[in-house]
Order: C-alpha cells, then sequence, then structure tokens
C-alpha cells in the first residue's frame, strides 16, 4: 500500500489503507461462510473482504482496486451478489456468505466446468468473482439469455477474455453437469486439440495463488511514500524520531540504505530509474521512502506528518514542451530530452510521393493507455537461511520476467545473481506492465534490513500512478499510389511520450519503423520513431510495442487512399499485401509462410455482407448510420534484431512421470498448457503424463521474458527441441529407429517398433540430481540479423499476420457507437491449441476496444477503475473468428505467435468504421462521443458553408 504525502492525501485518494476503525475496540462478529459458523475479532468496521482473505484465508475473494469498481471481491450474502471489499464484518453478523471456496462442494459444479470447458478463465484473477456472479443468477434462472448474463456479470472486469467465452460458459453451463470428466489428447494428437488449461482447475476453484495471496503471517507490511508532484525536490526530516514516536513501525528505508546501484531498467544501457528517488522525484507517484511495521500498525497508520519537505519545480508533459528551446533536461546525458530514435529507409520516398497519381496525408495522436490488469502488483520478500552458502533473497512476487526481475534486483541490492531467488505467483494480468521492476527490489531491501518476510500490494490508485502506460503519441505520415492501385512510397514520423524513464522506449521506437508500412509492398520508405522524455506516467510495454499506435495512423490513411483511387477498400489492401517473395521494408525476404492474404481473402464473404447490411440500414435510417471498418497487421515475434534465447528442461523420473521444466510464465495466455503441447508431441508421449514445474530462477532454465509474442513460438520452438532430443535419447538407448512408439506403463517404458517391443523398468536405471533417468535440455533463439543505419536487415524471423472488421452504428446526434460485430481472421501458422488462440482473440480485441472508443488515461485524474474505463461484459459485441494457418517452417509445427496481433487491427478497423458511417475521421484518440459529435459538426458546418457559395 502506499500513501502519498504529506500535501496530496486530498488529490490522491488511497482507498486500500487506513479505514474508520482500524483504530478502534475489535468485536466478535459471528457468520456462516460457505456453510460453516464462524467467528472473528476484528474492528466491526474492516471490510469484508480483508476478514476473508486474512482472517480465515479465503483468498479465492480477491482484492482488485477497494472501492467496488471492478467487481474480483465479489460473494454472495445471503444469495445475493456484493462486493466485499464495500461491506463491513459488522454488516455480515448473521448472514450466510458465500465465496468461490463454496462452489465445488469437493466436485466442481457445473458452472465452474463449463468455464473450463469453453476457457472462460485466462488469467484467472476475475474469475472467482464471475463466478459467484453467475451462480446468483443461475439459481434464479437456470437458462439465461444473453442480456441476462451481462446484467448479472456487468459489475464484475475482466482485462483478459474479451468476456465472449464467459458469456457462452454460463449460458452453456446445464450442459456440462454431465459431462465433468475432461480427457487430455492421446500421444501425438496433442497439437491442435483444446484440452483444458493445465493449470486451469484452481484458477475455478479460486485455490489459485497470485501475488497476494500466501503472505508470511509474519511477514512486515510495507507502504511507499511517493511523490504528489510531477516534478519536485525533497528532504526528510528526523525519521528516527518519527519512527519512535509510531508505535509498530519497524523503520523507514529511503535511498540512502539501498546497498547497491539505485538504478533499474529494463534495457540495460538505458537503465536510469532509481528504486528510491534521491533528492528529487521525476514524476508523480515516484517512490520515495518506504515505511515497515506490523500489519495492525501500517493498517492503522496515517503519514499527513510524515517528515517530508517538498519543492515543487517546473514540469512539463508533452513533447513538444520537452522539447522546446531551452526546455530543461529531465536526464542530463540526453539532449534535448530525446531517449532514442528508430529509423527504416528504403528507396527514394521523396521522389516516389512526389511522382505518386495519388498521395495523402494526415496527422493522428494517441493517449495514455493504463493496462488497468485486476491484479494490483503484489509479493513478497524474505531471506532463505537453508542454502548451503548463506542467505538468499527470495522474492515471490507476480512477474512477467522473472530473470530480468532478479538481474535488477540484485543489482540495486549489491547481491550476487545466484543470492537472488525469484520465485513467480500467478499473475493476474500483464499485458507488458509486469515486465518492469516494481515492488521486487523494495520488499527485498525491507527483508534485508529487518530479517524478517515483508509484504506489499499496490492500492489500485497506487499501481496506476506509478507503473508504465501505453505510449502517447504524435504521428503524421504520408502514402502513394500509382494510378493502378499499387502503393509507391510512405513516410510515416512519430513522437512517442516515453515520460520520465525509459522503461522500454527504445523498444517502441525501433520497432515501430519496421512496422508503420503494415503488411503491405512499400518500395519507397522512410519511418522514424522517437522516444521523447517527459515529466508524465512512464511509457512501456503494451501488447504492441508502439504498433498498434503506427498501425492507426496508416490503415485509417489506407482507407483515404482507396477512396481516392475508386478502388473497394479491401480489394486496395489485397492488391498492396506482402506475399511470398516479398521485401519487407527492411529488405528482408519472405520465403515463405506469408499469411496476410489468406486473411484479407477470409474475410471477403463477410466484408460483401457486411458493407450491403450497412447500406441498406442507411438507406432507411436518418439519425443513426452504419459503418463497416478494415484494418490488418503483422508483427515480428521476439525481440527485434537482438539475442532472443529460450531454454526449456524436460526428463522422466524414475516413477514414469514426464517433468517439464517450463520457464515461460503464463500470465493468462495459455503458456503452461500450449507448451506442454508442443512438447508431448515432440517427444511422442500423451500430455496426462506431463508434470509442470513453472518459472522460479533457481529450479527453471531461463524461458525469457513473457512479451512480443515470443512464447509460442520462441519458448515453443525449445520445447519442440527439447522434446525431440529426449525422444532421441530414449530410441538410442533402446536401440530402435526414430519410427519406434513410445508408451508409459507406470514405471516403464514399452517401446514399440513394428512386430518388437521391448521394456524398460525406469525403477534400474540411474538416477541424477533432479531425479531424472532420461533428460534433455535446449536452447532456442531465433536467427536474426542487426539492422544497418538506415535500418535494413533481418529484425525477426517469424512474423504473425492478421485482419479484422468493424461493424458498428453511430447515433450521430449523441456521436456514441454501438458496436454490433467484429469478425477477426489471424494467421498463427499453426493452431497449437485452437481455443486458447480464440481467447488470445478475443481478449485482444476487448483492449482494441478501449483504446479506440474510451481508454484515455489521464494523469492527476483518472487514476481508478472509475474514472479510467475500460470494456465491460456489454461493450464487446459477438466475435467470429477465422483461424488462418500458413505454416512459417521457423516455428514449432510451423507455429507463430499471437499474442500481440490480435489488438493491432481492432482499432483503426473501428474507426475506419466510424468514417464510414459519419464521414468523420477521429484525430485524437480515443474516439469518445464528444469528439465524434464534434467532428459530425464540423463536417456539417463545412458542407453548409459549401452549400452557402
Amino acid at each position: 500500500m502506499s500513501q502519498i504525502q504529506p500535501d496530496a492525501r486530498e488529490a490522491l485518494p488511497d482507498p486500500g489503507s487506513a479505514q474508520p476503525g482500524f483504530g478502534a475496540a475489535r468485536a466478535d462478529i459471528a457468520f456462516e461462510v460457505n456453510g460453516t459458523a464462524v467467528s472473528v475479532n476484528v474492528p466491526p468496521l474492516r471490510r469484508l473482504s480483508l476478514v476473508l482473505r486474512d482472517e480465515l484465508l479465503l483468498t479465492g475473494t480477491k482484492v482488485g482496486c477497494d472501492a467496488g469498481d471492478c467487481g474480483a471481491c465479489t460473494v454472495l450474502v445471503d444469495g445475493d451478489p456484493v462486493c466485499a471489499c464495500l461491506m463491513s464484518a459488522a454488516s455480515a453478523a448473521g448472514t450466510a456468505v458465500t465465496s468461490v471456496e463454496g462452489l465445488a462442494n469437493g466436485r466442481l459444479s457445473a458452472l465452474q466446468a463449463s468455464f473450463l470447458a469453453h476457457g472462460a478463465a485466462q488469467c484467472g484473477i476475475c474469475t472467482p468473482a464471475l463466478l459467484v456472479a453467475a451462480t446468483a443468477l443461475l439459481d434464479k434462472q437456470p437458462n439465461p439469455t444473453e442480456v441476462e448474463v451481462q446484467d448479472a456479470l456487468g459489475g464484475v472486469l475482466c482485462r483478459c477474455t474479451g468476456y465472449r467465452k464467459i458469456i457462452a460458459a454460463v449460458m452453456d453451463a446445464s450442459l456440462q453437469a454431465a459431462s465433468l470428466d475432461f480427457r487430455l489428447p492421446p500421444s501425438g494428437h496433442a497439437i491442435g486439440s483444446s484440452p483444458i488449461r493445465l493449470d486451469g482447475v484452481p484458477k475455478v476453484t479460486g485455490a489459485e495463488k497470485f501475488g497476494g495471496d500466501s503472505f508470511p503471517a509474519d511477514a512486515l507490511a510495507v507502504l511507499v511514500v511517493r511523490s504528489p508532484h510531477y516534478h519536485a525536490s525533497f528532504a526528510f526530516g528526523d525519521l528516527d524520531g518519527w519512527t519512535k514516536a509510531h508505535p509498530g513501525i519497524a523503520g523507514v528505508f529511503t535511498a540512502a540504505d539501498i546497498p547497491g546501484k539505485n538504478c533499474f531498467g529494463a534495457i540495460g544501457p538505458f537503465a536510469d530509474q532509481p528504486a528510491l528517488a534521491e533528492g528529487f522525484a521525476r514524476l508523480r507517484g515516484e517512490a520515495v521512502a518506504l515505511v515497515a511495521g506490523e500489519r495492525e500498525a501500517i493498517l492503522d497508520l496515517d503519514l499527513s506528518d510524515f517528515p517530508v519537505r517538498w519543492s515543487e519545480l517546473p514540469h512539463f508533459l508533452q513533447p513538444a514542451e520537452a522539447q522546446a528551446e531551452g526546455a530543461a533536461l529531465i536526464h542530463g546525458s540526453r539532449p534535448a530530452n530525446l531517449l532514442t530514435s528508430g529509423l527504416v529507409e528504403r528507396g527514394d520516398p521523396e521522389t516516389a510521393l512526389a511522382g505518386a497519381a495519388f498521395t495523402v496525408s494526415g496527422a493522428i495522436d494517441t493517449s495514455y493507455v493504463e493496462h488497468a490488469y485486476i491484479e494490483p502488483e503484489a509479493g513478497y520478500a524474505y531471506l532463505d537461511g537453508d542454502t548451503l552458502d548463506g542467505d538468499t533473497l527470495v522474492v515471490v512476487a507476480c512477474t512477467q520476467a522473472p530473470y530480468m526481475d532478479r538481474d535488477e534486483t540484485a543489482k540495486v541490492l549489491g547481491l550476487a545473481v545466484d543470492k537472488v531467488r525469484i520465485v513467480p505467483t500467478a499473475t493476474g494480468g500483464g499485458f507488458g506492465s509486469k515486465l518492469d521492476v516494481s515492488l521486487q527490489p523494495l520488499i527485498g531491501l525491507v527483508a534485508m534490513k529487518t530479517g524478517r518476510p515483508a509484504a506489499l500490494a499496490y492500492t489500485r490508485t497506487e499501481s496506476m500512478i506509478s507503473t508504465t502506460k501505453r505510449h502517447p503519441a504524435e504521428m503524421r505520415a504520408t502514402i502513394g499510389a500509382d494510378a493502378d492501385g499499387l502503393v509507391t512510397g510512405m513516410i510515416f514520423e512519430g513522437d512517442f511520450n516515453t515520460g520520465a524513464y525509459a522503461s522500454w522506449g527504445p523498444t517502441v521506437a525501433n520497432r515501430v519503423p519496421v512496422h508503420a508500412s503494415g503488411p503491405y509492398a512499400t518500395p519507397n520508405y522512410r519511418a522514424e520513431g522517437r522516444a521523447i522524455h517527459t515529466h508524465g506516467p512512464i511509457s512501456g510495454a503494451f501488447r504492441g510495442f508502439g504498433v498498434p499506435q503506427a498501425t492507426i495512423m496508416q490503415e485509417t490513411l489506407y482507407d483515404e487512399l482507396a477512396g481516392k483511387l475508386g478502388m473497394d477498400r479491401l480489394d486496395f489492401r489485397l492488391k498492396n499485401c506482402l506475399r511470398n517473395g516479398s521485401e519487407t521494408v527492411t529488405g528482408q525476404l519472405l520465403e515463405s509462410g506469408v499469411g496476410i492474404a489468406e486473411c484479407l481473402e477470409s474475410l471477403q464473404p463477410h466484408w460483401v455482407r457486411a458493407t450491403a447490411d450497412a447500406d441498406a440500414f442507411n438507406r432507411a435510417s436518418r439519425d443513426r448510420k452504419r459503418g463497416v471498418g478494415v484494418a490488418s497487421c503483422w508483427y515480428g515475434c521476439g525481440n527485434t534484431s537482438l539475442p532472443n534465447p529460450s531454454t526449456i528442461r524436460v526428463g522422466i523420473a524414475a516413477d514414469g512421470t514426464v517433468i517439464l521444466h517450463q520457464g515461460a510464465v503464463d500470465i493468462g495466455q495459455g503458456s503452461n498448457t500450449v507448451i506442454a503441447q508442443i512438447c508431448a508431441d515432440a517427444l511422442g508421449l500423451p500430455l496426462e503424463k506431463f508434470q509442470l514445474k513453472s518459472a522460479d530462477t533457481a529450479i527453471t532454465p531461463d524461458a525469457g521474458k513473457t512479451s512480443a509474442s515470443r512464447q509460442t513460438f520462441v519458448t515453443g520452438k525449445a520445447a519442440e527441441k527439447a522434446g525431440r532430443a529426449l525422444r532421441e535419447k530414449i530410441l538410442r538407448f533402446a536401440n530402435v529407429s526414430e519410427k519406434a512408439a513410445l508408451q508409459l506403463d507406470g514405471s516403464a517404458i514399452v517401446i514399440r517398433e513394428g512386430e518388437a517391443t521391448r521394456r524398460i523398468d525406469l525403477t534400474t536405471l540411474d538416477v541424477d540430481a533432479e531425479g531424472f533417468v532420461f533428460r534433455a535440455e535446449e536452447t532456442y533463439d531465433p536467427p536474426t540479423l542487426p539492422l544497418d543505419a538506415k535500418g535494413q536487415g533481418k529484425p525477426y524471423a517469424v512474423y504473425g499476420y492478421g485482419a479484422q472488421i468493424a461493424e458498428l452504428e453511430v447515433d450521430l446526434k449523441l456521436g456514441t457507437v454501438k458496436l454490433l460485430k467484429i469478425t477477426a481472421a489471424h494467421d498463427v501458422g499453426k493452431a497449437i491449441n485452437p481455443l486458447l488462440a480464440e481467447g488470445q482473440i478475443e481478449g485482444g480485441i476487448a483492449q482494441g476496444i478501449g483504446m479506440a472508443l474510451m481508454e484515455e488515461y489521464i494523469p492527476g485524474r483518472t487514476e481508478n477503475l472509475h474514472d479510467y474505463l475500460i470494456p465491460t461484459i456489454g461493450d464487446v459485441p459477438p466475435i467470429e473468428t477465422i483461424l488462418i494457418e500458413v505454416p512459417d517452417p521457423e516455428g514449432p509445427f510451423g507455429a507463430k505467435g499471437l499474442g500481440e496481433h490480435v489488438l493491432i487491427p481492432t482499432a483503426p478497423a473501428i474507426l475506419n468504421a466510424i468514417r464510414h458511417a459519419t464521414g468523420v475521421l477521429v484525430t485524437k484518440i480515443p474516439a469518445t462521443p464528444t469528439r465524434i459529435r464534434a467532428g459530425i459538426r464540423e463536417k456539417d458546418g463545412i458542407r453548409e458553408k459549401e452549400a452557402r457559395r
């Protein structure tokens, strides 16, 4: 938890910290929980959510906001759904409370089984609340309509799934009652099947442990003091005296207590962020001090008297201000406040545009977008003295990048990397922001200084002010085509507001120029992306690394260019799309695996139907108009022209268990299941024999970070190699050919080749230190080449492709948008798990909807989930998914990445559909009703002026 001190408490309320009643006398409060009578001795006004989690250890009830905005804490009270964070313990007296733990009764309920069968649980952090709310609905209406499901579940936010599979799971729950036996596919058939998630059952029972679910009972609670100003100097007063004056406080820690290098960052050469600021803060919400104490003392603590004095300094939040002549430097070593820039140049774009038959130009600005995962950052740290060579600092927390966390935490705390162990918990959504170090060095510092476990869970406000955002972009571009409709040239420029610290700004600046052409042949091209420092929120990785912003610019211009050419918008894209044998804007020859044409072609019948439907509606309607938009995407899987290895270890134990050390953190995308499916078929043994050892820097090899749509491709390829290598070792041991079939029978391997059968008793073989009798460990690093000074080279080994159609209706008087349907075609190379692929597509589309229509993080104003809007279950229309499989020979079994691709086309397709409906292109994103209505008024005013002439 945190408090902004001392002069911003009113501006930044902290609903998760001290509440009235924490210092009051306790009372015995009796009620029933999941059919059992309980009594707790707590302050009467303590939140029911805290009582359930901390007193009764029912951590299936999640805390996402402590304000009733996210609904993650939903429980049933006397049969009705209630936000437990808004109910006091005293109010629960005499009631019957049901949490997710009470739904199963020893066997999954039909609803829980339906969630598993439909893939309705991804990261799982919102799943308990959705199950509880849906249970209340089904008790009253066993066969609900979609509208009834939306009404019943509308108060629970989900950031991963896109809601469509949740709706289907609830509507189909009655059909699952007789089919609770989920069977895994047989040997050789894992790929292409959709078994339930291997980690699915704990997600629907509430047993899954996220960052804040397993704090040690004796852990010190940590509170973070943060800057209330965008830019300020500060000085501490008598910290020792203040500590002594507050019983239960174990200590206050500042930058002066940090034993190592007080600097971390996602990309080594650009690392610039202190774990605790020293002397001045560069952004609002920057951490300046830690207060550690007993849990009850921290809950009751009021930091209004914390001894820190602030002196506010001038600040700027916009790139233009930061780059104005004479602007003060945020980092002295970065002239003009330019973090870095990226460039791709090919041919002669100026000459091509000058000679083009048609050209279009435009400018579009996008906003900060908040990740808004439902699980705020949380974790605990402790010193493990059981190691042979002294204490090891263990950090148990939600993360997307355990090995990066280990290295950065070790650096800050002055430890050798082998003296830091990162144990990832289940991660309740990430989308890029949990790639960055957040609380890891902070709780590690407290644990080292006090010798006690230290625990910290960010409040919603704390998470939103201090963690990274999607880069706001100011973009300009010109595209030209010849008279036949072939694109001849393009020039793109984008300034990306990277905020106070670097984070993943260099990745955005370099990835955008590679992708800004879209998946289209563009022989003459220049694109530059610049990451510019301001005192705004830190901008980092968010599902696409800047490509979604650039695609809005490119795809909206493509619609305009098609209009000038008099061409159908979909046909124009098909005419120009990349194909096998094409060269990209970086000069990379795409020899095979290019699936964008297949994606666009699969959309053609949907396009014909949708445009006809819109035309018919518009002829009959005056105040409401329908529009249809299309947009494409491509995305390079993995790091840009940089090493990007993953390592997988797999072995067979003496009892016949296949143990897969799978270090790719599953943040909901399904890597635990997909990578196991790949390894199973490569090895030739059934998935049911596999036991997962999930990410842990002490026991699993480094599978790299979960980002850049790399895990299915890169780690999946490592898993394929490891599976094949293990198979080869077994076959050589048995002296049989590669055609032999493997089977596990208890503690024996049965090997059949033709009529011959051999049985190997594993218990008779030597066992290694990890308990394996056979083992293999393989690494895969995609073959890429550096980009030269003009951005020419081979930045990625594999690209994924996709295209989407958006159908919508606009109220011309109000400017409101009603989405009717989205049709999405994505080339996945090979669908390892089709159900999980569909779930990724639907979830990405939901985030694209938010980006297009409602999500706009405004520093100081939208720092909670009440004022910052993300799509709810009623905002996502029906989605039709078309899985295209154009195998890439580099991918495992031909598979490509998918996670980022699926968000990229959604916003431009929606914006193009709005323009189709209204004639207005909104150039400041999101396209809120106010902005749409302003555009309509401006267009109507221009028409009136022209009519007067």
